[in-house]
């Protein structure tokens, strides 16, 4: 007889997580060593315990829960997401991945499996991007991509220590090395997230699975200009420095456009020095990001947009620095896990597809170091990173069943 996961339950632990970091304009505000995450990971880590299961906090304050295994088999599986959330967020990207994973450990306990390998549940720190500027912080640095060395003098706009917040949040630098340990016995490793875009909805299935996860390459942009008063400098004797930067978007959106595969351009986080109504802007710094199913992809669009950018110095009189903070390369999935989940789906008669993602996930760093897949919920309005942002209870029963079928398929068939 199946399995089958107690949505009561998940729906309850949705509800719950949604309190905190709630903001006045009806979304969710909960990055990374905020306040309220950290209210939070005090209560997964609760919970995890209450449940009977080991829990470890890694140098990256990552929280693992175990659930062991009979023995039979070495290595563990792996499931989870993530619990932080972007500036008026949604409620379920990362949280539904992490709380469903943590309710088909509690579903495996209710009906006694003995599973052959150890099951792990992992809420992965600071997926989205934040303050520090390193997205996929947590997987990134579980997996050998982020080092001590590197992160040891990063601090965030307010000159906040990351190596304090790890301390913090119950990491810290000193206990990488335990890192790579713990890297060696990860088997495989499933991430259920919500689409967060409309191709399920266009062709109206519940459920995906996910054998491939898109590049993503960004710049730190500095335009360096002149402030000035805004009233007495005329207009041929400026060097403002947002109109400039303001121009450098429109080509970099143009490039994107221009370009003949599906890959996407954004400037999403802007600031302008001294962001006064009175001073023509000095200097403004932004975040070029640019996602791509290949490297060569890419690596296209981005040359188009240095090539278009080339005169804007001289034009304007300004200076354009560039620093790159992430070039990570698109990463094809694992196969065989992905035919596990749509065996599962097969299994459960779940119509699905079979999806590249477009946004980053954990996922894409776990599979540089075990058998990594992932599953997609529908998102009906293909809404995220907003308050708009849902999936129906009924499609996530339906992927929350069929990622349980697939977890214990892996356990059976995993050697």
């Amino acid at each position: 007889m199946a399995l089958n996961i107690s949505m009561e339950r998940l729906q309850q632990d949705l509800d719950k997580y949604a309190e905190f970091g709630r903001d006045a304009n009806g979304g969710m505000t909960r990055p990374s060593f905020c306040p309220a995450d950290f209210e939070v990971r005090e209560i997964f880590v609760r919970q995890l315990e209450a449940m009977g299961l080991t829990v470890t906090i890694d140098g990256a304050a990552n929280i693992w829960g175990t659930l062991k295994g009979n023995g039979q088999k070495q290595g563990a599986l792996v499931i989870g997401s993530h619990l932080d959330t972007v500036p008026n967020g949604g409620k379920y990207d990362g949280a539904l991945g992490v709380l469903l994973a943590k309710e088909i450990i509690r579903t495996i306990m209710d009906h006694k499996v003995s599973l052959d390998h150890d099951l792990e549940i992992v809420s992965f720190t600071a997926e989205e991007p934040n303050d520090f500027n390193l997205s996929t912080m947590g997987s990134r640095c579980f997996t050998g991509k982020l080092s001590p060395d590197h992160l040891k003098e990063v601090t965030d706009s307010q000159g906040y220590r990351l190596a304090e917040a790890f301390l913090q949040a119950g990491g810290g630098l000193d206990k990488f090395p335990e890192m790579k340990t713990l890297q060696k016995d990860k088997k495989a490793y499933i991430e259920l997230h919500i689409e967060q875009g409309k191709r399920l909805a266009a062709n109206n299935m519940p459920v995906a699975s996910v054998d491939k996860i898109v590049g993503i390459y960004r710049d730190k942009i500095t335009v360096i200009g002149e402030a000035n008063h805004s009233g007495t400098t005329m207009m041929e004797h400026r060097c403002d420095a947002l109109t400039a930067a303001a121009e450098l978007i429109l080509m970099a959106e143009n490039a994107a456009r221009n370009d003949e595969g599906d890959t996407v351009c954004t400037v999403g986080k802007l600031d302008v020095i001294p962001n006064a109504a009175n001073i023509i802007p000095g200097k403004v710094e932004f975040i070029l990001e640019v996602r791509g199913e290949t490297r060569e992809d890419i690596r296209r669009v981005v040359a188009a947009i240095k090539q278009a950018w080339k005169n804007v110095e001289s034009k304007r009189q300004i200076q354009i620095k560039e620093q790159n903070i992430l070039d990570q390369a698109p990463v094809r999935l694992d196969e065989e896990v992905v035919a596990l989940i749509e065996q599962a789906a097969s299994d459960r008669n779940a119509p699905f597809l079979r999806l590249a993602s477009m946004a980053g996930h954990d996922a894409s760093h776990m599979a540089d170091i075990c058998k990594a897949a992932m599953i997609f919920v529908k998102s009906p309005n293909g809404k995220s990173h907003c308050p708009e942002e849902y999936s129906t209870w009924e499609d996530i029963e339906i992927a929350g069943n069929v990622m349980l079928d697939a977890v214990l398929k892996a356990d059976r068939h995993l050697g």
